[in-house]
């Protein structure tokens, strides 16, 4: 059988590339940690990071096999049912190198066989049910080659054989020692007279009371059984464990060995790939409890349309943070951010827990998402694959007597600055607040203009409404450098309350303010009555 089989691409090619680090984008697990996604998808058996891509039709075939664990409940049954076999069978094989051509790697090979054969028993239990239901290639190729597998005269000759060996090896009780003495009674040589399927019994008289069998029998010492190590020094046990060993391998050999050895080559060739895509299977099954816990929730989930251009793009309608959604139950605040030909990068303004950070990670999490192969957190999204995420958020770790915090913030930009191009999505949080707004304002404005020269896609969340006032200017010179244009997302305030929605405005920093002002009681008229009523009441 083909041993490339892979639940994550599509074929050989793919995967392939994806193994040689081409058509991979770069977003770290530090991106992914930021970005709140490590703590929806956390993986054991693998980094998050390697399963990001750069090829619609490996996010296109994984979208099929999310959609088969979706609708089909015990397809995620099926697999995580065998997760502790495959386990088992990766501690097995840790223990088995240290033991080489001795009874215990023996008995460790017979085991593993044992464990491929219960786990491949157990998928196909679990996936043929399924069969007619699955319209993914990854799951349909996987359900078709485990019947093919449990169908095939060689497996089940395979399962005999195990079954007549096992049950030789599991009746052993005990076995018959001859010992060879010289002239002085000390033990000479020492060899295995037979394996028996009867444990020895004592020769004690009290025991035979015991057990109202009085008869002398092959199996009954001539005198009491005597704890093996008890009385011995640690050198005799050892010893003697050696001898015993030694010549059990004598008569395993023979018989145990190449059979192992054939049985197992044949096991590595048609099942080892289930020890190979354990990782994958991991990352499937957590991503579809992740995606169905939000879907049980009532929050809207999309297959992104991935479209290959020229142009970045990026359109989402109904965006959602998926970390909220996921510890809210009412309903949530949805947003439309859409790049075009008219922004490629927004300064993003609004009051502090106004929304800016959670919208701003939902622009990269439902890239990152997409680039999983995920259905997306939004009503409708057509995106194009970005060839990498960076973002800078503050830290607050960052501080060097050297540099301080601000001049490590522009070290970490100036890092950025190196590997973007126009297909890359750049998310900024309150960059150069560490410093007064005049500075700030300053640098932004830089920084904005050469990410406008690039063009890359840009959300720059800041709390300098200075620098969303000056859009216009910004976009000015970015004209005469050829970049690309500038625009404001404004968080609301409505009514005095954060309404968290996001709209495509011209920034006004008194208007939100002047609502919380009022609904503290903060605005001039009501510092003014405030006032007259304190007055009034000293006169009185």
């Amino acid at each position: 059988m083909n041993q490339e089989f892979s639940l994550i691409y599509p074929d050989q090619r793919s995967a392939r590339l994806a193994e040689e680090g081409k058509n991979r984008p770069s977003i770290t697990d530090e991106t992914c940690e930021e970005l709140g996604l490590s703590y929806l998808l956390d993986l054991k058996n693998s980094s998050l990071s390697a399963y990001f891509t750069t090829d619609p039709e490996v996010m296109k075939y994984r979208l099929e096999a999310f959609s088969d664990l979706l609708e089909n409940p015990d397809l995620k049954d099926a697999l995580l049912a065998v997760f502790p076999i495959l386990s088992d069978i990766v501690e097995l094989r840790q223990l088995d190198s240290g033991a080489a051509d001795t009874t215990e790697s023996y008995l460790y090979g017979i085991t593993e066989i044992e464990l491929y054969v219960n786990c491949v028993e157990k998928l196909n239990a679990g996936l043929a049910p399924l069969k007619a239901k699955l319209k993914s290639r990854a799951f349909s190729a996987m359900a078709e080659r485990i019947t093919t597998l449990c169908e095939s005269e060689y497996y089940k000759e395979l399962n005999r054989k195990l079954s007549e060996l096992t049950d030789r090896v599991r009746e052993i009780k005990s076995i018959t020692v001859g010992v060879n003495l010289d002239a002085q009674l000390r033990p000479s040589s020492a060899g295995v007279l037979s394996i028996n399927a009867q444990p020895f019994k004592s020769g004690e008289l009290i025991e035979k009371i015991l057990r109202m069998n009085f008869k002398s029998d092959e199996y009954t010492c001539i005198a009491a059984l005597v704890p093996f190590g008890k009385g011995q020094s640690e050198n005799t046990k050892t010893a003697l464990s050696y001898a015993f060993n030694s010549a059990i391998n004598e008569v395993f050999k023979s018989s145990v060995k190449s059979w192992k050895l054939i049985v197992r080559s044949y096991v590595l060739d048609n099942t080892d790939f289930l020890i190979r895509i354990m990782p994958e299977m991991e990352f499937m099954v957590k991503g579809s409890e992740m995606l169905r816990l939000i879907r049980e929730k009532g929050f809207p989930l999309t297959a992104p349309e991935i479209v290959v251009s020229e142009e970045p793009v990026y359109r989402a309608y109904g965006l959602y943070n998926p970390s909220v959604a996921e510890q809210i139950t009412e309903r949530i605040v949805q947003n439309d951010v859409l790049f075009d030909e008219s922004a490629r990068i927004f300064v993003l303004t609004g009051p502090n827990r106004g929304g800016k950070s959670v919208i701003t990670c939902a622009v990269g999490i439902s890239q990152a998402m997409m680039q999983l192969g995920m259905y997306v957190p939004a009503e409708r999204m057509t995106a194009s694959p970005a060839d990498g995420i960076f973002i800078h958020f503050p830290t607050g770790a960052e501080d060097t007597i050297d540099r301080g915090r601000l001049g490590e913030e522009c070290v970490r930009l100036a890092g950025i600055f190196d590997r973007l191009t126009r297909r890359s999505l750049v998310l900024l949080d309150e960059s150069f607040s560490s410093t007064g707004a005049y500075e700030a304002s300053y640098i932004a404005e830089e920084v904005i203009l050469g990410l406008s020269k690039i063009g890359a896609r840009v959300i720059f969340s800041t709390h300098l409404h200075e620098l969303a006032a000056r859009i216009d200017e910004i976009n000015d010179r970015a004209a005469v450098i050829g970049g690309y244009p500038v625009d404001s997302l404004v968080a609301r305030i409505e009514n005095g309350r954060r309404s968290f929605r996001i709209e495509r405005i011209k920034p006004d920093g008194k208007s939100y303010a002047g609502d919380i002002a009022a609904k503290y009681g903060l605005s001039y008229e009501k510092i003014m009555q405030r006032i007259e009523a304190r007055e009034g009441g000293s006169e009185e």
